[in-house]
């Protein structure tokens, strides 16, 4: 557990070194978690801990305005998540390519760190994610639009209580503060945005986890059509929460992947 000034706030993170690891380094996984209500603890069960037990390197933080790192008022574009996670990466001294596991928004953070540097990315698993493009900016913009309307109505959360409980509530009057008392509903549909030739530019291998219900059901294959290198999981019967839902699944998907497309064997 640690906590550092990243980018001028302070930010948590988790590092759980490999266990039962061969000879040599072990492969490094970085875990990038959604947006809202998320935080680094969505990964620590699911997958986090049993991926560093089966001898991978594991890094997990939570983002700014996220867990227990820095609610800064500004400055949620995507472009400073992904200035975040590179400098965590500094901070950590990690200079051999990771491999991006990116849940939701944690995904499309892995799209633009892997456009902005190549170099420093061995492969992307993205869970129920898209790269920041034109499309996604309009999704998500109006997803957050109904979100802002929803939170200020507290017959939403009386709702919520009833429907769902109140771990589940707390959790959202949470991400509702941060929402409001911050500049994120604006910023992070901003992008900067990828078009289809900053999408061809990114090389690295591409694992997408989808659910056949879930935010890309409209069409599950646009983005291995997108990539020059994706291949497609579609989980049948899931929605969005893939990870919550089926996380054995993607776990074994998750550590063939690594197995597969790293030079030490996980």
């Amino acid at each position: 557990m640690g906590i550092d000034v990243i980018n001028g706030n302070r930010m948590h993170f988790e590092v759980m070194p490999a266990k039962n690891a061969g000879r040599g380094p072990a492969p490094k996984a970085v875990f990038i978690h959604g947006l809202g209500t998320d935080s680094l603890a969505s990964f620590y069960l699911t997958l986090a801990a049993p991926v560093s037990a089966a001898g991978v390197d594991v890094i997990a933080y939570d983002l700014r305005g996220h867990g227990r790192s820095e609610l800064p008022e500004s400055g949620y574009q995507v472009a400073d998540f992904v200035a975040d996670l590179a400098g965590l990466l500094d901070e950590l001294e990690v200079s051999e390519p990771v491999h991006l596991i990116g849940n939701s928004f944690g995904g499309t953070i892995a799209f633009s760190y892997a456009a902005a540097f190549p170099e420093r990315v061995a492969s992307i698993v993205s869970i129920e994610a898209e790269p920041a493009t034109e499309p996604w900016a309009a999704k998500m913009t109006e997803t957050l639009e109904n979100i802002m309307r929803e939170i200020r109505r507290e017959e939403f959360f009386h709702w919520l209580e009833a429907t769902f409980g109140s771990h589940h509530t707390r959790l959202t009057r949470a991400a509702a503060k941060r929402l409001l008392t911050t500049t994120m509903a604006v910023d992070v549909p901003q992008g900067p945005l990828l078009d289809l030739e900053a999408l061809q530019e990114i090389r690295c291998p591409v694992l997408s986890i989808v659910g056949s219900e879930g935010f890309q059901k409209d069409d599950l294959t646009a983005l291995g059509e997108a990539l020059p290198y994706c291949r497609t999981e579609v989980l049948d019967g899931q929605d969005h929460s893939v990870l919550v839902q089926s996380h054995r699944v993607v776990r074994e998907l998750l550590l063939r992947w690594i197995s597969e497309h790293d030079p030490v064997p996980a």
